[in-house]
């Protein structure tokens, strides 16, 4: 913490399973239930063929590439990612999933390599394994000092906020909940006897005021509330007038940061208030390299989210979104090209919302409100 000011970095989905699990040094059973593809290494095959050859085994810092020595210079006060794969060799394929992500507890170290302070956990992908894989999914990350919000033991502990105490005195709350609209099977969600995710059925106003009576509960002065929220859909732009009106009713109760993420790609941030939310971060790390189908969207750009706030009050100073881009299954610079029509695409989506996307020439991006007065 810097003369009053925190600095958060927020990272979107972060899946080190399947093909990434894959080439890093333990991959664990390459075994899949998918439909075309059985064998997760068919994942390295496709990422290869697209940018060519990955080695084998890769180093553990080696899918986060750029990213690490960016982060390191921007000395972010606290890492936030989306954990988006259970860490688990055991545990059975959950039924009706089309889709399955696990990472072998013993490649932990490359998660940790990005020393990421707290990993949210409320997604669609922590249960792949069964109760029995976010049990050892929640044992290994503890064990690795990491911590966790958004998934647990029972609704107590899936409820309840990661803590990260600052130098000051003060604390950052991470507060993480799914919602259905992300694929969450709704039999996912914790309860009094069962092990689960903190489900938020939708984006509703009784939703909004049920959290602010939580977050009254255990925020303290000085404390940085931060909302961690896995909704919506894998593809496109547009935000629901319920999610709107949602991440409006978060900040006005009191939370300085909406962190949205399940989306493939970016969706457009909004500066509300003098707070921000990014309705949709995008993947981060992942092995969708080579899959065809959705090229227009350029899910091969990733963003690093690097958000500064006044420490007493919350209040937006600053925030950088950095576009990085997955190659071969590591973060490489983006280029100026691709900046620009990433810069492009969501100053055109945030128009809406109030607010624009500059571009600098370091090649970072910063929402702001196009003019004092509106959406207030």
């Amino acid at each position: 913490m810097h003369e009053g000011v925190v600095t958060l970095f927020l990272g979107g989905d972060v899946m080190l399973g399947r093909g990434v699990d894959q080439i890093l040094p333990h991959p664990g059973v390459p075994a899949l239930r998918e439909e075309y593809i059985r064998d997760a290494r068919a994942y390295v095959d496709l990422a290869e063929a697209a940018n060519g050859p990955i080695p084998r085994p890769v180093g553990f810092r080696w899918p986060w590439g750029e990213a690490l020595p960016i982060l390191d210079g921007a000395a972010p006060d606290v890492r936030l990612v989306n954990l988006e794969t259970s860490v688990t060799v055991d545990g059975d394929f959950a039924p009706g999933k089309d889709i399955h992500y696990r990472m072998s507890p013993a490649n932990l170290p490359c998660l940790a390599a990005a020393r990421p302070d707290v990993c949210t956990l409320a997604n669609n992908h922590v249960l792949d394994f069964g109760p029995r894989g976010l049990r050892e999914t929640l044992d290994a990350l503890a064990d690795a000092g990491l911590r966790t919000a958004g998934a647990g033991r029972d609704a107590v502990r899936a409820r309840q906020p990661a803590i990260v105490p600052l130098g000051a005195g003060g604390r950052v709350l991470v507060f993480s909940f799914g919602m259905p609209s992300s694929g969450i099977p709704k039999d996912w969600a914790a309860t009094g006897q069962r092990a689960g995710v903190d489900l938020v059925a939708e984006p509703s106003a009784a939703a909004a005021s049920a959290f602010a009576d939580r977050l009254r509960q255990v925020r303290r002065p000085g404390d940085i509330a931060v909302v961690s929220v896995h909704w919506g859909p894998n593809w496109g732009y547009a935000v629901s007038r319920s999610e709107v009106r949602f991440a409006h009713a978060l900040l006005d109760a009191g939370v300085d940061v909406v962190h949205g993420h399940s989306s493939h790609h970016p969706r457009p941030p909004e500066v509300y208030r003098g707070r921000i939310i990014f309705y949709g971060c995008g993947d981060l790390v992942d092995d969708y390299e080579g899959i065809g189908g959705y090229e227009s969207y350029r899910d091969d750009l990733r963003v690093l989210y690097l958000v500064s706030v006044e420490a007493d009050t919350g209040r937006l100073v600053d925030a950088r979104m950095v576009p990085l881009q997955a190659r071969r299954m590591r973060l490489e610079h983006a280029s100026p090209e691709d900046i620009e029509w990433l810069r492009a695409v969501l100053d055109r989506h945030s128009r809406e919302f109030g607010t624009r996307v500059d571009g600098a020439p370091d090649g970072t991006l910063t929402p702001r409100p196009l003019r004092a007065g509106r959406h207030t």
